[in-house]
Parts: structure tokens; sequence; C-alpha cells
């Protein structure tokens, strides 16, 4: 099989969820136990960074890679869902893996593959961890596809697990409160490793530490480690100014990722970069942390992120598509300073709308449109739900018609957003 020919198997063969949405979704840790077994269990060969949580998961998990590369080692990284390549997910000092690598794999375990039953997330995982025993990877950044306990990921034993947040999201799967989807996230807590939790949340933080407590593990409050005494904008990049609790030291960080809730971000991935620096065989220098903190976007290749995508009019995106993370991405919409603002937004099915449009501006224009995915939302009932909040405009077809539609109103003092699902942001790429 040729590369397409060899995605092609794999999206038809093993729906994901990304795709499918719950249908794909297979929990358990038996087959790919079998499956990496099989493998030679090649995530065992180096070390990894487990990391979970709701939202900023992806941003963490880069920002973590590109400490770790800044500081000298071969880094491997693995996150979900991609935007435009399947190859996104699997990458190796920012570089993706080589479709060749892919099509390789998938020849040579074709029929263990499916024999074995795994669902397209378990296939993929499984493909990452033997390409970073390949390719010599020292540390591995894992990202959880979803929840914890029974994600596939779930396999590797961890140097620290992380979980950035907790909010409702995947309910029907993960739990209807807060604590339930918390302790699903905390099952990837392993016995006597520590767990950097991004956000203190009275509502969870009992479950994080009662699950650590009975397995001997230190529970750590990335703002318990640092904190932000400064944030403001420069251009599409944003000056932080981080101290460190512990010892007052201050490090100045301009972050090439402009989105104003990337705060939080940033002080989870500096109390873990402080952890493995000060708690791990690895060693993370003051430069080597600050650079890779500055050019995270840059060298793992992040995107999707409260990006520009265009000028005049300017043109934003961003890949939150939960009513936890749409929260702060409207907050900022609302604050923009321009003459109107254009909204090209569409959702998943799966996603609280009821609870996600209220949070969007009144005074705002809106384009609605839906992804070529079967999770998506039907653009005209996307709409008549939208007027029963306020929110005002038209429907388009496809993505494309309606940035082009967006394009076609707006002035050059105008601004654009697209948003509300990855889909979205990933054809509006």
């Amino acid at each position: 099989m040729n590369y397409n020919q060899t995605l092609e198997f794999l999206f038809s063969a093993m729906p994901s969820f990304q795709e499918k949405g719950v249908c794909a979704y297979k929990p358990g840790l038996e087959r790919i136990t079998e499956f990496c077994r099989l493998l030679g269990n090649p995530q065992r060969n180096y070390f990894t960074v487990h990391v979970a949580g709701t939202n900023g998961k992806g941003s963490v998990s880069h920002m973590i890679a590109s400490v770790l590369q800044s500081a000298g080692y071969r880094t491997g990284l693995f996150t979900s869902p991609h935007l435009q390549d399947f190859r996104e997910r699997i990458r190796v000092d920012g570089e993706m893996v080589s479709k060749l690598k892919v099509v390789n794999f998938v020849d040579k375990h074709h029929d263990a593959m499916l024999e074995s039953g795994l669902s397209f997330f378990e296939m993929t995982a499984a493909l990452a961890f033997d390409y970073f025993a390949q390719s010599d990877v020292e540390v591995a950044v894992i990202e959880t596809g979803l929840g914890g306990r029974l994600d596939a990921t779930n396999l590797i034993t961890p140097i620290v697990s992380v979980v950035t947040n907790v909010g409702l999201e995947h309910t029907a799967l993960l739990g209807g409160t807060l604590p339930e989807i918390a302790a699903e996230k905390a099952g990837i807590i392993k016995k006597s490793i520590p767990v950097i939790i991004g956000e203190r949340n009275e509502a969870y933080n009992d479950v994080f530490e009662q699950t650590a407590a009975a397995l001997k593990s230190k529970v750590i409050y990335a703002e318990s480690v640092c904190g932000v005494t400064q944030q403001h904008p420069e251009g599409d990049k944003q000056f932080f100014e981080v101290i460190r609790h512990r010892d007052g030291h201050t490090f100045p960080i301009l972050l090439d990722l402009a989105g104003e809730y990337q705060r939080r971000n940033v002080i989870t991935a500096c109390a873990v970069a402080d952890f493995l620096h000060e708690e791990t065989p690895l060693t993370i220098s003051r430069r080597a942390f600050m650079n890779g903190i500055c050019e995270a976007a840059a060298t793992t290749g992040l995107r999707g992120r409260w990006q520009t995508i265009g000028e005049s009019p300017r043109v934003i995106c961003d890949t939150g598509h939960n009513a936890h993370g749409l929260k702060y991405v409207t907050e900022q919409l609302k604050g923009l300073k321009c003459n109107r603002l254009y909204c090209v937004i569409g959702f998943a099915k799966d996603k609280n709308i009821d609870e996600i449009l209220p949070m969007f501006p009144a005074d705002a224009y809106y384009i609605f449109t839906r992804a070529d995915v079967e999770r998506a939302v039907d653009a005209d009932a996307l709409a008549t739900k939208a007027t029963q909040y306020g929110l005002q405009g038209e429907t388009a077809g496809s993505v494309g018609e309606a940035l082009a539609r967006a394009r076609e109103l707006a002035t050059a003092d105008d601004t654009i957003f697209v948003g509300g699902s990855t889909f979205v942001v990933a054809e509006a790429l």
C-alpha cells in the first residue's frame, strides 16, 4: 500500500473517535497491552511524561516537549487529534513521522492489528511507541486521548503524570460530574509517581489526593510551584513574567502563542519543567527552559491556538471546542478591538451548545456552518438554536464557503473568528 491507501485502511478498518465519535471508542488496555507485547514493549525504552486533562493538555504537551528538546534531549511527542495531516500526531524533535514509516508499520503489522481488534487510537499509540523506540528517543511526552484510566496511553509508566484541569466533557463516557471525570483522569497516576495538577479546584482536589495517597504518590499543584506576575500581548506573541515561588526567581517569557488562556498552561508547563530538573535524572538549564517555552509552537508545530491566519481583515482561529475551554476563548473575543466581529462557527453533536452559545458575543455577526464529518451539527439547526440566545447571522454549507462569505462581508478593520470545533479550524487551515 502507498501512504494514501494506508490511511484509507486505517480510517475504514479502524474508525476514529475524531471522525465517528462515541461508536469508535474502545476503552480498556487489554488490546494494546497484547499488541505492544508483540512489538517488544517499545514504550519501555525511554522516559515518558504522561499528560491528561479536559483542556490545555495539547498546549502543555507541546511546551514540555519543546523544553526537553531545547535541553538537548531527543524528544518524542504524541498528541491528538491532527488538524491536517495524520502524521502531526507523532513527532520526534518537532519533525513528523515520515509517510514511509507509517506505511511500513501498517504493512508489517496489518494482520496483527486486525486480529487484535485495535481501535484507530490504539493503533496510532502503538505506532508512536514503536517509532520513538526506533528513533532512539530519550524522553517522550504522551498526551492521553480520552479520559485516562482506560485510555490506550495508560500502558506507560511515566516519570511524572500531569493533569491540566477537569471540565464537563464526554460525560456519556467519563461521567456526569466533575468528581467522576476527575476519577477517570486520576487513573493515570501510578504507584510512587508524582502527579502535577495544573488547576486546583475544590470540586475535584480530593479525588486526586485520595487516589494519589492510595498509591503513595505525591500531588503537586502547579500554582504552588510558580505563578505569573505580568502578562500582556506583543503582536502575535505574549509576554509573561513567571515567578518560581520557592526562591522568588523570575523568568521573562515571550511566548509564541497568543491565547490569553495560555497563562494557565504556562504555569503548568513551568511546574513540570521544574519537577523534571529537580527530581528526575533529566537536566534542564534556565536557558533551555526559557528558549523551549518561548518557541513552543515553532519548535513543535503547534497550530490552531488563537492563531492569526489572515490579515486585512484579521482572521483568527482557535480549536477550543467545549464549554470549559470556550469560556476563555469567548472572553478574549469580547475584548477584541476591531470595527466589527464576524464569527464562523460550527460544533460537534456531542457538545452542549446550550451551554456554549450564550458565551459568544451578541453583537457579532455569525456565519453558522458544519465541518465535513459525521459528528458535525447541521448548520441550519445550529442557526435556529443560536437565535434563542440572541446570536444573529446566516448559514453556509461548508467551512470554506463560510470563511469566503465572512471575507466578503468584512472590511480591513474588522476581525473574523473561526472556531467552535477542531474540525472547523482544520478545514479553515
